[in-house]
């Protein structure tokens, strides 16, 4: 965790004490703390990569279906900036597809991971005259990413209910998920930014399920359908987690929230084709 991650869940224990939650429940909630990485245009910290282009690739790696939103260089993240167990060197390029019409019809991006060392050429950024199939004639933001570290909590409120192919039931072991949420969107410095955040929990419009579970749930539909590789050994939709999300803002889908999710199992064995990429959006 970050050295100020103490007095920082200190201070949030505090304010959620003061609103009436009871200790223990606050406790539990704190217990799913789990350190992320913000990669943000601004401020002074180290440079980890950039979003947009150059598209960078193996002379044998095949074309992207979408397009390249960020580039990361892992050996360039401190250890622990994440709980993610990311490849330690090498470079992660995530494409995204950021299409309003599609949310929840399919997968919206992918991710790629190139080992340090191997050989790569540019390609063009626009690869299909035609890609862009979404209705916001715009181009991806560009400029470097400076590395912050964070500490990020749950953003959700319900879990899937038993039993159902559809729809969430209340949490059952955190009543309050609601009230501590509100608390911690108030933090000085928490809440929605502009940037890419790495590891941590993805936040959705409407707090109700996990979004990287949500995704896990998708992806297996999509594994049944053919579209998705199936997993090396059994995934279950809570074993996914958020690989990335990116608050991209732009033009027409300002403020949408845009996450790559994979499963711990897909993450250790370097499953990157294994990304599904999911995209809330409040108009």
């Amino acid at each position: 965790m970050p050295p100020e991650t103490p007095d920082l869940l200190r201070e949030f224990r505090e304010r959620a004490l003061t609103e009436g939650i009871p200790p223990d429940d606050i406790a539990r909630w704190t217990d799913l703390a789990r350190p992320c990485a913000f990669l943000g245009t601004k401020g002074g910290g180290p440079v980890v990569g950039r979003l947009g282009g150059p598209l960078m690739l193996p002379p044998d790696a095949p074309d992207p279906w979408c397009k390249l939103a960020a580039t990361v260089d892992l050996a360039a993240l401190p250890a622990g900036a994440t709980d993610l167990d990311l490849p330690v060197d090498g470079h992660l390029l995530l494409f995204a597809d950021p299409d309003p019409d599609r949310i929840g019809e399919g997968n919206l991006g992918t991710a790629l991971h190139i080992p340090a060392g191997a050989t790569v050429e540019e390609r063009p950024a626009d690869l299909d005259p035609e890609w862009r199939n979404y209705p916001y004639e715009t181009d991806f933001p560009e400029g470097l990413l400076r590395l912050s570290t964070d500490v990020s909590l749950p953003y959700f409120t319900s879990v899937p209910a038993s039993g159902a192919l559809l729809g969430c039931e209340p949490h059952p072991e955190h009543p309050y998920a609601s009230e501590l949420i509100e608390v911690w969107m108030e933090m000085p410095g928490e809440g929605v930014g502009l940037g890419l955040q790495l590891g941590g929990y993805a936040e959705d419009e409407y707090g109700e399920e996990d979004p990287s579970v949500a995704a896990g749930r998708e992806a297996a539909r999509a594994v049944a359908r053919g579209e998705l590789p199936a997993p090396d050994t059994d995934v279950r939709p809570e074993d996914w987690v958020c690989l990335a999300q990116w608050i991209h803002g732009l033009d027409g889908l300002e403020m949408a929230l845009y996450s790559w999710s994979i499963s711990r199992q897909d993450l250790a064995a370097g499953r990157f084709d294994r990304v599904y990429a999911t995209m809330t959006w409040n108009p």
